[in-house]
């Protein structure tokens, strides 16, 4: 049967390899190095095996430094992920300390000194952990105002401070580094003559 016998969907057909006639000996096309060297311009196989090297060598190189970005970018977001964990943990701990200092801050009375020693020796070992994690408090009294990193709660009219000038601390302020944990809640001072 030729060609023109066949139906026309059986010659629009690819052969499968189970098709192949067994006389059939043509192989499908394959990359053979004489392929190669034969789409060269200048037909000389040696530049050719030299620029398929250099090619697969700044292929190596570029595949080595993507990895070693990504393994730097992993490193860093690792970092960052454990700093974060580490400051939500010390951000639960600042109402106990809060807590703590309000109870130094009471008078403990006669009876209660060995208490009071208790709650702040339990302070002092708190504060220390806090400042081995790199955290330290913000100092407000007597500093400008600085909605960076403080809240104003109240402004109150004060003699003798400054415009803007923080007399009074309500709760104080906690950084880790350059990043802020929480504002110290603040009273500001305002000039006598700027009551509204």
């Amino acid at each position: 049967m030729t060609e023109r016998d066949q139906p026309y969907d059986e010659v629009l057909e690819p052969q499968t390899d189970d098709q192949t006639s067994p006389g059939d000996e043509t192989a499908a096309p394959t990359d053979a190095p004489d392929d190669a060297a034969a789409s060269l311009e200048d037909g000389d196989p040696a530049a050719g095996a030299a620029r398929e090297r250099d090619a697969y060598r700044d292929q190596l190189l570029r595949a080595r430094a993507d990895f070693d970005n990504y393994r730097k970018r992993v490193e860093r977001d690792r970092a960052v992920m454990i700093a974060r964990a580490a400051e939500d943990a010390i951000r639960d701990l600042l109402p106990t300390i809060d807590d703590l200092e309000r109870a130094l801050a009471a008078d403990p009375g006669e009876s209660a000194a060995s208490f009071h020693q208790g709650v702040e020796m339990i302070h002092r070992q708190m504060i220390e952990m806090l400042t081995r994690r790199g955290v330290e408090p913000i100092v407000a009294i007597g500093e400008d105002f600085d909605p960076n990193i403080h809240e104003a709660v109240a402004y109150e009219p004060a003699e003798g401070h400054r415009e803007g000038e923080i007399i009074g601390e309500l709760r104080r302020g906690y950084r880790i580094g350059d990043r802020l944990l929480r504002p110290s809640m603040v009273r500001v001072a305002q000039a006598v003559g700027n009551r509204a």
